[in-house]
């Protein structure tokens, strides 16, 4: 781009040669991202586990990181991601490690770069929307009711598995419903 900014392989910048094929879910991200800037994809909990949501569309609108939550409400979620969304396109885009205050219910969030052997499991239609990974995705994690991360000693089991830590390599990340979710048995 003569902007100076990385280029953007999605399906709005370039042919990939299967326009007229792409599904309902391909267009309506393509309507988003060309409307708002970015798109919310929710993928609900299920009997497996729990939910999460992600960004489509701000590499492409904003070159910020595609951001995302997971295990808490997904409409919650949802409404977190449009806030930092509209955050990043202002030019507050957020960096690995950096922490921010009045995130999620009040309490602040940490950012954290997935791993891209995630990307598949977790993000398929991003994935489908860029073509061309490594794509950046920061994982916004949420800290219990004492402010402590998932990571940090003193947390609860239970709320330490109840987000997935995707910063780690698949193959080190503990069996359970975010594995299997996010099928990290075959990566």
């Amino acid at each position: 781009m003569s902007d100076g900014r990385p280029a953007c392989s999605c399906i709005i910048c370039h042919d990939h040669g299967d326009r007229d094929s792409l599904d309902n879910f391909q267009l309506r991200t393509i309507v988003h991202v060309t409307q708002y800037g970015w798109s919310v994809v929710l993928i609900p909990a299920n009997d497996i586990g729990p939910g999460w949501a992600y960004t489509i569309g701000l590499w492409h609108s904003h070159r910020s990181p595609e951001l995302a939550m997971f295990g808490g409400d997904v409409y919650e979620m949802e409404e977190i991601l449009n806030t930092l969304g509209r955050t990043a396109a202002e030019g507050g885009v957020p960096a690995d490690g950096e922490r921010r205050d009045d995130v999620v219910r009040g309490r602040p969030a940490a950012f954290r770069t997935v791993d891209p052997r995630w990307y598949e499991g977790a993000f398929g239609g991003a994935m489908a929307f860029y073509r061309r990974p490594p794509l950046p995705f920061l994982q916004a994690v949420w800290p219990d009711e004492n402010g402590l991360y998932p990571w940090q000693p003193g947390t609860e089991l239970p709320f330490r598995r109840s987000q997935p830590w995707l910063w780690l390599n698949p193959r080190q990340h503990p069996e359970g419903a975010w594995t299997l979710r996010l099928d990290a048995r075959n990566l």
